[in-house]
């Protein structure tokens, strides 16, 4: 099979790339082996730059209205409101389902295979397509954008993938070995889960414990997402224990989700293209989902993805990717060795009550458009 493109993993980075790419005149095919709606551990909050660039490609999932993020700790609390414009609290088979259904109406074909294995020349891609061990097409096109998450495949298979590199070059056991283990940047983890209770506010909480931080994301009239992120690797209750004005405020409101994990979550490249290769979204790196931007950023990567597509210049991606993700990655990089230490994560709420200007700034940088 031929197209123009080849875009792997159909989550919602890959399907907004495929409406970005027929946008543009270009026919897309889309891999991705699971069926339906796909669920993941995500905080679901849409920034308003993330939310104006869905409306822009026709797409408007239901939710719930976000005015803004509020922090709290030890009884305090501090809140920024979005200049932008309003959030929403989406689910995240919400949006999937409707990028997809989006994708079907431009009749972009999605098929149900992963890629097995991408190799390219000067001109063309060939992507081997297989689906547990059953062969499936083998597909070629001049270019493809990778967005197959978090632990990409295509990422690793292409030695773009930072630390897996330098892992591989240092000798076992040797000086410099033990240096850059003791030295790599915090491991952390999500855990999420939902609530069926109605929303008490219309802003992102992010409560501040000693390990880690809640996420509560209202998504509907009568749903709340709760997602923990932690260096510890724990069950979602011992995760909440942190947290006891939130385990209060739920209190015995029914569980409606299983709980989903997602980790470690820095992830570092050491390019986003590859030849006709190019990577998007988690796939071409990831610092924290402490700042709640990744949907937002993705969007913006697939866009900017398909422009350099379209202008057949692949390597002004790497300068756009850069330029996109520069002020998420220092802000969130910042703020993730800010509260490394305990007294920083003591002294963030406090800090950010006394300036107030300087939390409103951070938090309407990240929401405005990318």
């Amino acid at each position: 099979m031929s197209a123009d493109i080849v875009v792997i993993g159909g989550g919602p980075v890959g399907l907004a790339a495929a409406l970005y790419a027929v946008r543009s005149g270009l026919a897309p095919v889309i891999l991705e082996p699971r069926a339906g709606s796909i669920d993941k551990a995500c905080g679901e909050g849409l920034m308003p730059g993330g939310l104006q660039a869905l409306t822009e490609l026709g797409v408007d999932p239901p939710g719930h209205d976000l005015r803004g993020i509020r922090y709290l700790a030890r009884g305090r609390a501090v809140e920024a409101d979005f200049s932008a414009g309003p959030g929403r609290g989406v689910r995240r088979t919400t949006l999937h389902g409707a990028l997809g259904e989006a994708v079907a109406a431009v009749g972009v074909e999605v098929l149900p295979f992963g890629a097995a294995e991408v190799t390219q020349d000067g001109a063309t891609v060939t992507v081997r397509t297989d689906d547990c061990g059953r062969a499936g097409p083998t597909l070629t096109a001049p270019w493809v954008v990778a967005a197959d998450g978090l632990h990409s495949p295509t990422r690793r298979s292409l030695g773009l993938d930072r630390d897996h590199a330098a892992v591989r070059r240092l000798p076992v056991g040797s000086r410099r070995s033990a240096r850059t283990a003791e030295s790599r940047p915090l491991r952390r983890y999500g855990l999420r889960q939902h609530y069926g209770i109605r929303p008490w506010g219309d802003h992102v909480e992010v409560h501040w414990g000693p390990h880690g931080e809640a996420y509560v994301t209202p998504v509907a009239d009568d749903l709340v997402g709760v997602a923990v992120l932690s260096r510890q690797r724990n069950p979602l209750s011992d995760g909440l224990a942190q947290f006891p004005a939130l385990r209060e405020r739920l209190g015995g409101a029914p569980v409606v989700t299983s709980v989903l994990g997602a980790g470690p979550l820095r992830q570092r490249t050491t390019h986003r293209v590859a030849g006709r290769v190019l990577l998007a979204g988690d796939a071409s790196g990831y610092v924290d989902a402490l700042t709640g931007e990744g949907i937002s950023l993705g969007l913006a990567h697939a866009r900017l993805a398909v422009a350099a597509v379209v202008a057949g210049d692949p390597q002004s991606y790497e300068r756009s990717w850069r330029a996109a993700t520069r002020r998420y990655s220092l802000l969130t990089h910042a703020l993730v060795q800010a509260t490394r230490p305990a007294w920083g994560r003591r002294l963030l709420v406090p800090a950010a009550a006394t300036l107030p200007p300087v939390f409103r700034g951070a938090v309407n940088e990240l929401a405005s458009p990318s």
